[in-house]
């Protein structure tokens, strides 16, 4: 059955959600594992809230949406993102290359964060609408909002992106995870860095940019990764940079941006390395 065939939402659909006390205990889980993606979904769902689904709605019913739908019951856009052979001819400064070299680097797979959440929550479980396509494709563009804003994936990367897809997608779980993460890397590092000030820049980004899940994905591969920056309005995050400066000038690196102090372990294997 094609996506078109479905309801536009479901009779089964959940659009409330607004459960802080949920949300608080997921983010604690998050704390002791940020690579436990499942705990994300958690607290998006806790807090999904309307402004999403309206948005959800609104951008389906457009053609340029329906246009969308139909290439992608062809080829989903997981599977055309990992699909590298399919990329090979593009140029050096193209998007496609600039996010090949981002998941080859960071070890990671578009489909991946597929099955991440379906582990959270198992496809034939979930409503099967139209706006299920929409926030599918939220996931699915996840990493591909790295490579075109430039944020990476410590811990205030993460979170500065969030602010960033807040201003996108108004998912209040999104919100909360972007400022307290920023909280916790305060509490745990014990930073001078103006963590806040990169969230508030992510969100004025965000705003400022066009929606990036609503863009042609296929052609926007192709194409110069300047150039899509430009078209898209998305900006420089400057204080998000300034931050990773004043962080690692306190002794804190990129890659070791956590959301919860190192272990004795961690800790011990820095020092052997460092020995």
């Amino acid at each position: 059955m094609s996506t078109l065939d479905l309801p536009l939402v479901a009779n089964d659909r959940d659009v409330s959600g607004f459960r802080p006390i949920k949300a608080l205990h997921h983010f604690r889980n998050l704390i002791a594992d940020k690579e436990d993606t499942k705990e994300v979904f958690f607290i998006i769902d806790a807090l999904k809230g309307k402004s999403v689904q309206k948005q959800a709605e609104a951008f389906v019913k457009s053609d340029k949406a329906r246009k969308f739908i139909q290439n992608e019951d062809r080829v989903a856009i997981a599977d055309m993102l990992d699909d590298h052979d399919r990329w090979a001819d593009c140029g050096p400064d193209t998007v496609a290359q600039h996010y090949m070299r981002f998941m080859k680097r960071e070890q990671l797979t578009a489909n991946g964060l597929v099955d991440e959440s379906y582990d959270w929550r198992p496809r034939e479980e979930r409503p099967s609408d139209q706006v299920e396509w929409y926030f599918n494709r939220l996931r699915d563009t996840h990493d591909l909002f790295h490579v075109l804003t430039t944020y990476g994936r410590d811990a205030l990367g993460e979170a500065a992106l969030l602010g960033f897809s807040y201003e996108q997608n108004h998912n209040l779980g999104v919100k909360f995870i972007a400022y307290a993460g920023a909280r916790q890397i305060k509490k745990v590092t014990k930073t001078s860095a103006p963590l806040y000030a990169a969230i508030k820049e992510g969100r004025a980004l965000g705003k400022a940019a066009d929606k990036l899940a609503h863009m042609d994905i296929e052609a926007v591969m192709r194409d110069d990764i300047e150039a899509v920056r430009a078209r898209l309005n998305i900006g420089e995050p400057k204080m998000y940079r300034e931050c990773l400066r004043i962080l690692e000038s306190e002794g804190h690196m990129a890659e070791d941006l956590g959301l919860s102090a190192p272990t004795s372990e961690q800790c011990c294997d820095g020092d052997a390395q460092a020995a």
